[in-house]
This record gives C-alpha cells, structure tokens and sequence, in this order.
C-alpha cells in the first residue's frame, strides 16, 4: 500500500509541493511530522503511513546520527535537545526542498513553463523578438530567460544546463550537440561614407586587402568567419581594433577607423555605405543547438519544434 501511495505521487501531475517533499525527502518529512505531533499514531494517519513503518524510520534516523531525537513516552514523544536543533534545520531543507520541486515543475509546465534560450548579440534588435511574438500567439503564457552571448560561450551555456537552445553562427558540429542549419544571413563590406569604394554597390573583396579591418573578438563566429573569408580572398586583414558588439564596430567605421564584415544592420547607420560583396561568397549560415542527450520539457519542446518549422524564413525581410 506505502508503495502504490508513492508511486502515486510520482506520476500524478496534480500532486501538491507537500505530496513531493514526502516523495523526496521521506525519513525527514517524516521526522518533521512526529515532532510537530508528539505522536507517533497521529503523525502516522496524518502522513498516511503505517505507524510501525514510522517508528522504525525514526529509530533508523537516531542509529544513524548516533544521538536520540525523541524521549519517549508511550504513545506520546517529546524532542530531545538535540532533536529540537535537529528539527530546526530539518524545516529549513524541507522548505527548500518543497520550493526547488515547485520551481521546476512549474518551468516544466506545458502552458505556462520556461525556455532558456541563447541567440547571438546580431539577432537581439530584431530577430529574437519577431521570433518570440510568432511563437506566443499560439503560446502566450510560455516565459523565456533569454541570454545574449558569442556562439563559443553559448555553447558552453548549453552544456553546462544553463540554456536549453541557443541561436548560433557558424554551425557547430561536435558530438555531443544536435544541430540544425534553419538560415543563410548575407554579409556585407561596411565603410566610411567618404571612403574611395563608397559610391560602388559591390565589391571583391580582394579589393578590400590594403584596407585596415575592425572586427569581434576571437571567439566570435563572425572574427572566424571574417578571417575565413579574407584568406580565400587571398589576404590576411590588418586588424586595428577589435570589439564584442557589431554596432560598436559600425561606429568605428563610421569614424574612418576601418572597414568590416558585418550582418545587415537592424537600422541603417549613418556615416556607412554597406556593399555587396560579389567574391568570394559572403554569408553565414545561422543554425539552432541543443545538447543531444538531454531530455526536452514541453515548452522547450513546443519551441524548438516551432525553430525548426521556420527553416529558410528565419530571419527578417
């Protein structure tokens, strides 16, 4: 019967915080029950347990601390000193215990549960949100924890539990992550206005090799994207400052400091001209990861089947 009750609790999804405490942390829940009685029958019909199963479990617990937890007295029990210390922190972990069980079942919640969701700096103005307002009109109670980061440290955030999905360029490839190319994002050759290949509309690329290059950090997919792209173009960039923030490094183009490879921007920045680059071809492939063994809630379900279904129509016209 003790075992149908827990098996019960383990299943059921209406189960309350009090139901999976008791699942969780038995011996002191049940140690917590007596003390709060100071008594063993009673305690043993208000936690549905059989009263010779209780009294074993509390003389258990006092053979494995080595002190006594209760003096008793017949039917009736009273705390010790040391059982008083005892029940202090007792509570406390029960509490939290109760709390942490409460916290992930309600991020687990099919209507109502969490996504941790990492994307790349490039994606936040635009992307991200346009993404998340198409996904909540069919799931608008779904809550997000939304990360902005390089696509090294996202995956990092990944494996580590941190995030469940993240939006990544290059795509990563590495036996421990599934991943799945949903894009292509063409790339342009930001410079000055007042630059000598300004008024062009395209560009070789090749024709940029003299130029002094701003770019991110290394780490950043774009830095190894950018130094993919000027080595088969034939030359190594000269690189005067690198940053972590692409709009950043549109404003130091705009101020004569040097030229980049940058994704569109979300608004047009003055002071630039964004060309075309014709050769070689300039584009970066974005794509969502998740960790391959793990286990998916419903909500991080829902949406990564939502990602997937926007293959090819990931990013803004």
């Amino acid at each position: 019967m003790e075992h149908q009750q827990r098996s019960r609790a383990r299943l059921s999804p209406s189960s309350d915080t009090e139901d999976m405490t008791m699942l969780l942390a038995p011996r002191l829940a049940h140690f917590a029950g007596v003390a709060r009685t100071e008594h063993v029958t009673r305690a043993a019909q208000e936690m549905g347990v059989p009263q010779s199963t209780l009294s074993r479990a509390m003389v258990r617990l006092e053979q494995d601390l080595g002190v006594d937890l209760f003096a008793r007295h017949g039917r009736t029990v009273s705390l010790t000193p040391a059982g008083r210390t005892f029940l202090a922190s007792v509570e406390r972990a029960l509490a939290e215990i109760g709390r942490a069980a409460e916290e992930v079942r309600a991020d687990a919640d099919p209507a109502t549960g969490k996504v941790a969701f990492g994307f790349l700096h490039t994606m936040g103005a635009e992307t991200v949100p346009g993404l998340i307002h198409a996904f909540r009109a069919d799931h608008p109670r779904i809550r997000f924890s939304l990360v902005q980061n390089y696509g090294e440290a996202m995956i990092e955030r990944l494996r580590s539990g941190e995030l469940d999905l993240c939006l990544t360029s290059p795509v990563p490839d590495a036996p421990d992550l599934v991943a799945r190319r949903l894009d292509e994002q063409k790339l342009r050759l930001v410079v000055p206005a007042d630059h000598r290949l300004a008024s062009r509309k395209r560009v070789r690329l090749a024709e940029a090799a003299d130029e002094t290059f701003v770019t991110l950090e290394p780490g950043y997919g774009m830095r190894r994207i950018t130094d993919d792209l000027c080595q088969e173009a034939g030359f190594k960039p000269r690189i005067a400052f690198e940053g972590e923030e692409a709009e950043t490094l549109r404003g130091l183009v705009a101020a004569g400091l040097g030229v980049a490879l940058l994704p569109p921007p979300a608004v047009p920045r003055p002071g630039v001209v964004e060309l075309t680059v014709t050769a070689p071809k300039a584009a970066r492939e974005i794509g969502v990861a998740w960790l391959a063994d793990r286990p998916d809630t419903p909500p991080v379900a829902a949406f990564k089947r939502f990602l997937l279904s926007r293959r090819g129509n990931l990013l803004p016209t």
